[in-house]
């Protein structure tokens, strides 16, 4: 039976970074267990959606990534047994472990959204946040002339959801510049009262919809779709509503964590997400397994930024636990970066609490700038290929 003094299940950001960033920590036998041979940077996929980007400039093969002396095993996991330390993956290998790190973030809920993925194949459908319709959305949303269009935030759990955003914000810039802004119906879908949760940047946010005209659809969320009809059923407070005479639709599929974490039992019952004790990233039930990303019980809302400091913390606290010393905590910071324009990036920055956390002292990061768009475009696609990647932030 092979036997790996940490084993990481998931090839993502978090799992490539955190195996990166063990090994230069002088954490020896670490093993990642990730099927996909691909490697995507997820946040530059709603560029892709925006045609500010293409697919070339976020993906790497996955052999490129992993880093050296850390054993890759190309295969997806099964189940995961915590009475006796193994994992089982789905070409019958048995992994034993002393350390067990779980982030195979979330995978796509297609049945909670009866007819949504019918409407992909029939092609008037598509979302950035599913890889392998993201080049369809551009060449789809410049097109419209006329009509109603359709833009979602998909319901938690989800990837930094509010980023979702950034395609319909991208949209409503290039029709207005191209003088079609006003003949087009631009409806959103947001789960919640407001985007973000934080008054600064609802703020800037429902200004861009005022200026853009967009009809916003709260506390709502698609319950099906008719894909021949091209027609969607959306519940909201006031009962459903149908969108009819659909020309596109940005919709956000539902997620959920793999069915394997409830079925190990180590999820939480209401969620279905890693049971995490969101401080210090251990496992709620069993102390040899941590989670971090999407799939983890942490609050607050998952993010690349929060995954660096759950990522530094994690380190130091797996290599703390084994030498006996105190754990780290991890104060709950995230961020979201959501384009109001094709120019124009706001920024927020909090922790758990809400309080807000910028990185760069006395700097709003919530006002909209050409700066803070052109990092998230460019400058941090280089620091996460060249530095977290390798474990250096």
């Amino acid at each position: 039976m092979e036997h790996a003094e940490v084993l990481i299940v998931g090839g993502g950001n978090a799992g490539i970074s955190l195996a990166a960033k063990l090994l230069r920590d002088g954490v020896a036998g670490v093993t990642l267990v990730a099927p996909q041979p691909v490697h995507r940077y997820k946040p530059l996929l709603n560029y892709v959606g925006g045609g500010e980007a293409t697919m070339a400039d976020l993906e790497r093969p996955m052999a490129d990534v992993v880093p050296e002396s850390c054993t890759w095993i190309r295969d997806a996991v099964d189940a995961v047994d915590p009475a006796v330390s193994t994992v089982r993956t789905r070409l019958g290998r048995t992994l034993r472990y002393t350390t067990l790190v779980l982030c195979p973030g979330l995978e796509e809920d297609w049945a909670a959204t009866p007819g949504l993925q019918e409407a992909y194949a029939d092609g008037w459908a598509a979302a950035t946040y599913v890889p392998g319709s993201a080049p369809r959305v551009w060449p789809a949303l410049s097109a419209v002339r006329s009509g109603t269009v359709v833009f979602t935030v998909p319901p938690e759990p989800a990837s930094c959801g509010p980023t979702a955003l950034k395609p319909l914000f991208l949209a409503c810039d290039h029709w207005r510049r191209t003088g079609v802004l006003d003949g087009i119906d631009v409806r959103l879908v947001l789960p919640e009262r407001t985007s973000v949760g934080i008054p600064s940047a609802d703020e800037v946010l429902e200004r861009a919809f005022a200026e853009y005209g967009v009809q916003v659809l709260r506390e709502s969320r698609v319950e099906r779709v008719d894909a021949d009809l091209h027609s969607l059923t959306v519940s909201t407070p006031a009962g459903p509503q149908v969108l009819e005479d659909v020309v596109f639709a940005h919709a956000v599929p539902s997620y959920r964590a793999p069915a394997w974490i409830a079925d190990s039992g180590l999820a939480d019952p209401a969620t279905g997400l890693v049971d995490t004790d969101p401080e210090t990233l251990r496992s709620r039930r069993h102390e040899s397994i941590w989670a971090i990303g999407d799939a983890a019980g942490v609050t607050p809302r998952p993010s690349g930024g929060a995954l660096r400091k759950q990522v530094a913390v994690l380190s130091a606290n797996i290599t703390a636990d084994r030498d006996g010393e105190p754990l780290q905590r991890y104060d709950g910071y995230t961020v979201v970066p959501i384009t109001v324009g094709r120019r124009t990036l706001t920024l927020t920055e909090v922790d758990r609490a809400g309080r807000p956390t910028p990185s760069v002292p006395l700097v709003d990061p919530v006002k909209p700038r050409r700066a803070t768009w052109w990092f998230d475009r460019y400058g941090l696609p280089q620091v996460y290929w060249r530095r977290i990647l390798r474990g250096r932030v």
